[in-house]
């Protein structure tokens, strides 16, 4: 299915999933949490999430490269330093974290399961075709990079 690589922005797909996420959490008895206790939880995840991806973006702008999710041609260096020491995809584990707060703040197991289809659809039609890429632009140094550093955690 190569017609889904690098066509949906990783943003756009986390909204997409929050809406489903949240329509899901209208259908199932949401778990019996109270609401400080929720948004705490949710405010957390969201802020650390939203930390990690500004971090990873602040490294590619100081490298001079470029962050558009459907050019990883257009990648001038290859950043691996900061956040990037532990994680090749910080802004998809902020995104990641920012979902996971909001099915804290909705306190629903069921909209969970967006998770999950988060992490597949990330791993096969954005970061695989990414990697693709990456490895043609800077061979054996990505190749380093990759045995050094894990995709998500």
């Amino acid at each position: 299915m190569k017609t889904l690589e690098l066509k949906i922005p990783p943003p756009v797909l986390g909204l997409g999933l929050a809406l489903l996420m949240w329509l899901t959490s209208l259908l199932f008895e949401p778990w019996s949490m109270p609401f400080g206790l929720r948004l705490g939880a949710a405010l957390v995840l969201v802020a650390v999430g939203q930390s990690i991806s500004m971090a990873g973006i602040l490294l590619f702008r100081r490298a001079g490269t470029t962050v558009n999710p459907f050019t990883p041609g257009a990648t001038s260096s290859l950043v691996t330093n900061g956040v990037y020491r532990f994680t090749r995809n910080p802004m998809y584990i902020g995104l990641l974290l920012t979902l996971l707060g909001w099915a804290a703040f909705l306190s629903s197991p069921p909209a969970l399961v967006y998770l999950v289809v988060f992490v597949l659809y990330m791993n096969r039609f954005q970061i695989g075709p990414e990697e693709r890429v990456l490895s043609s632009l800077f061979g054996a140094d990505y190749a380093a990079y990759q045995a050094r550093v894990r995709r998500w955690l």
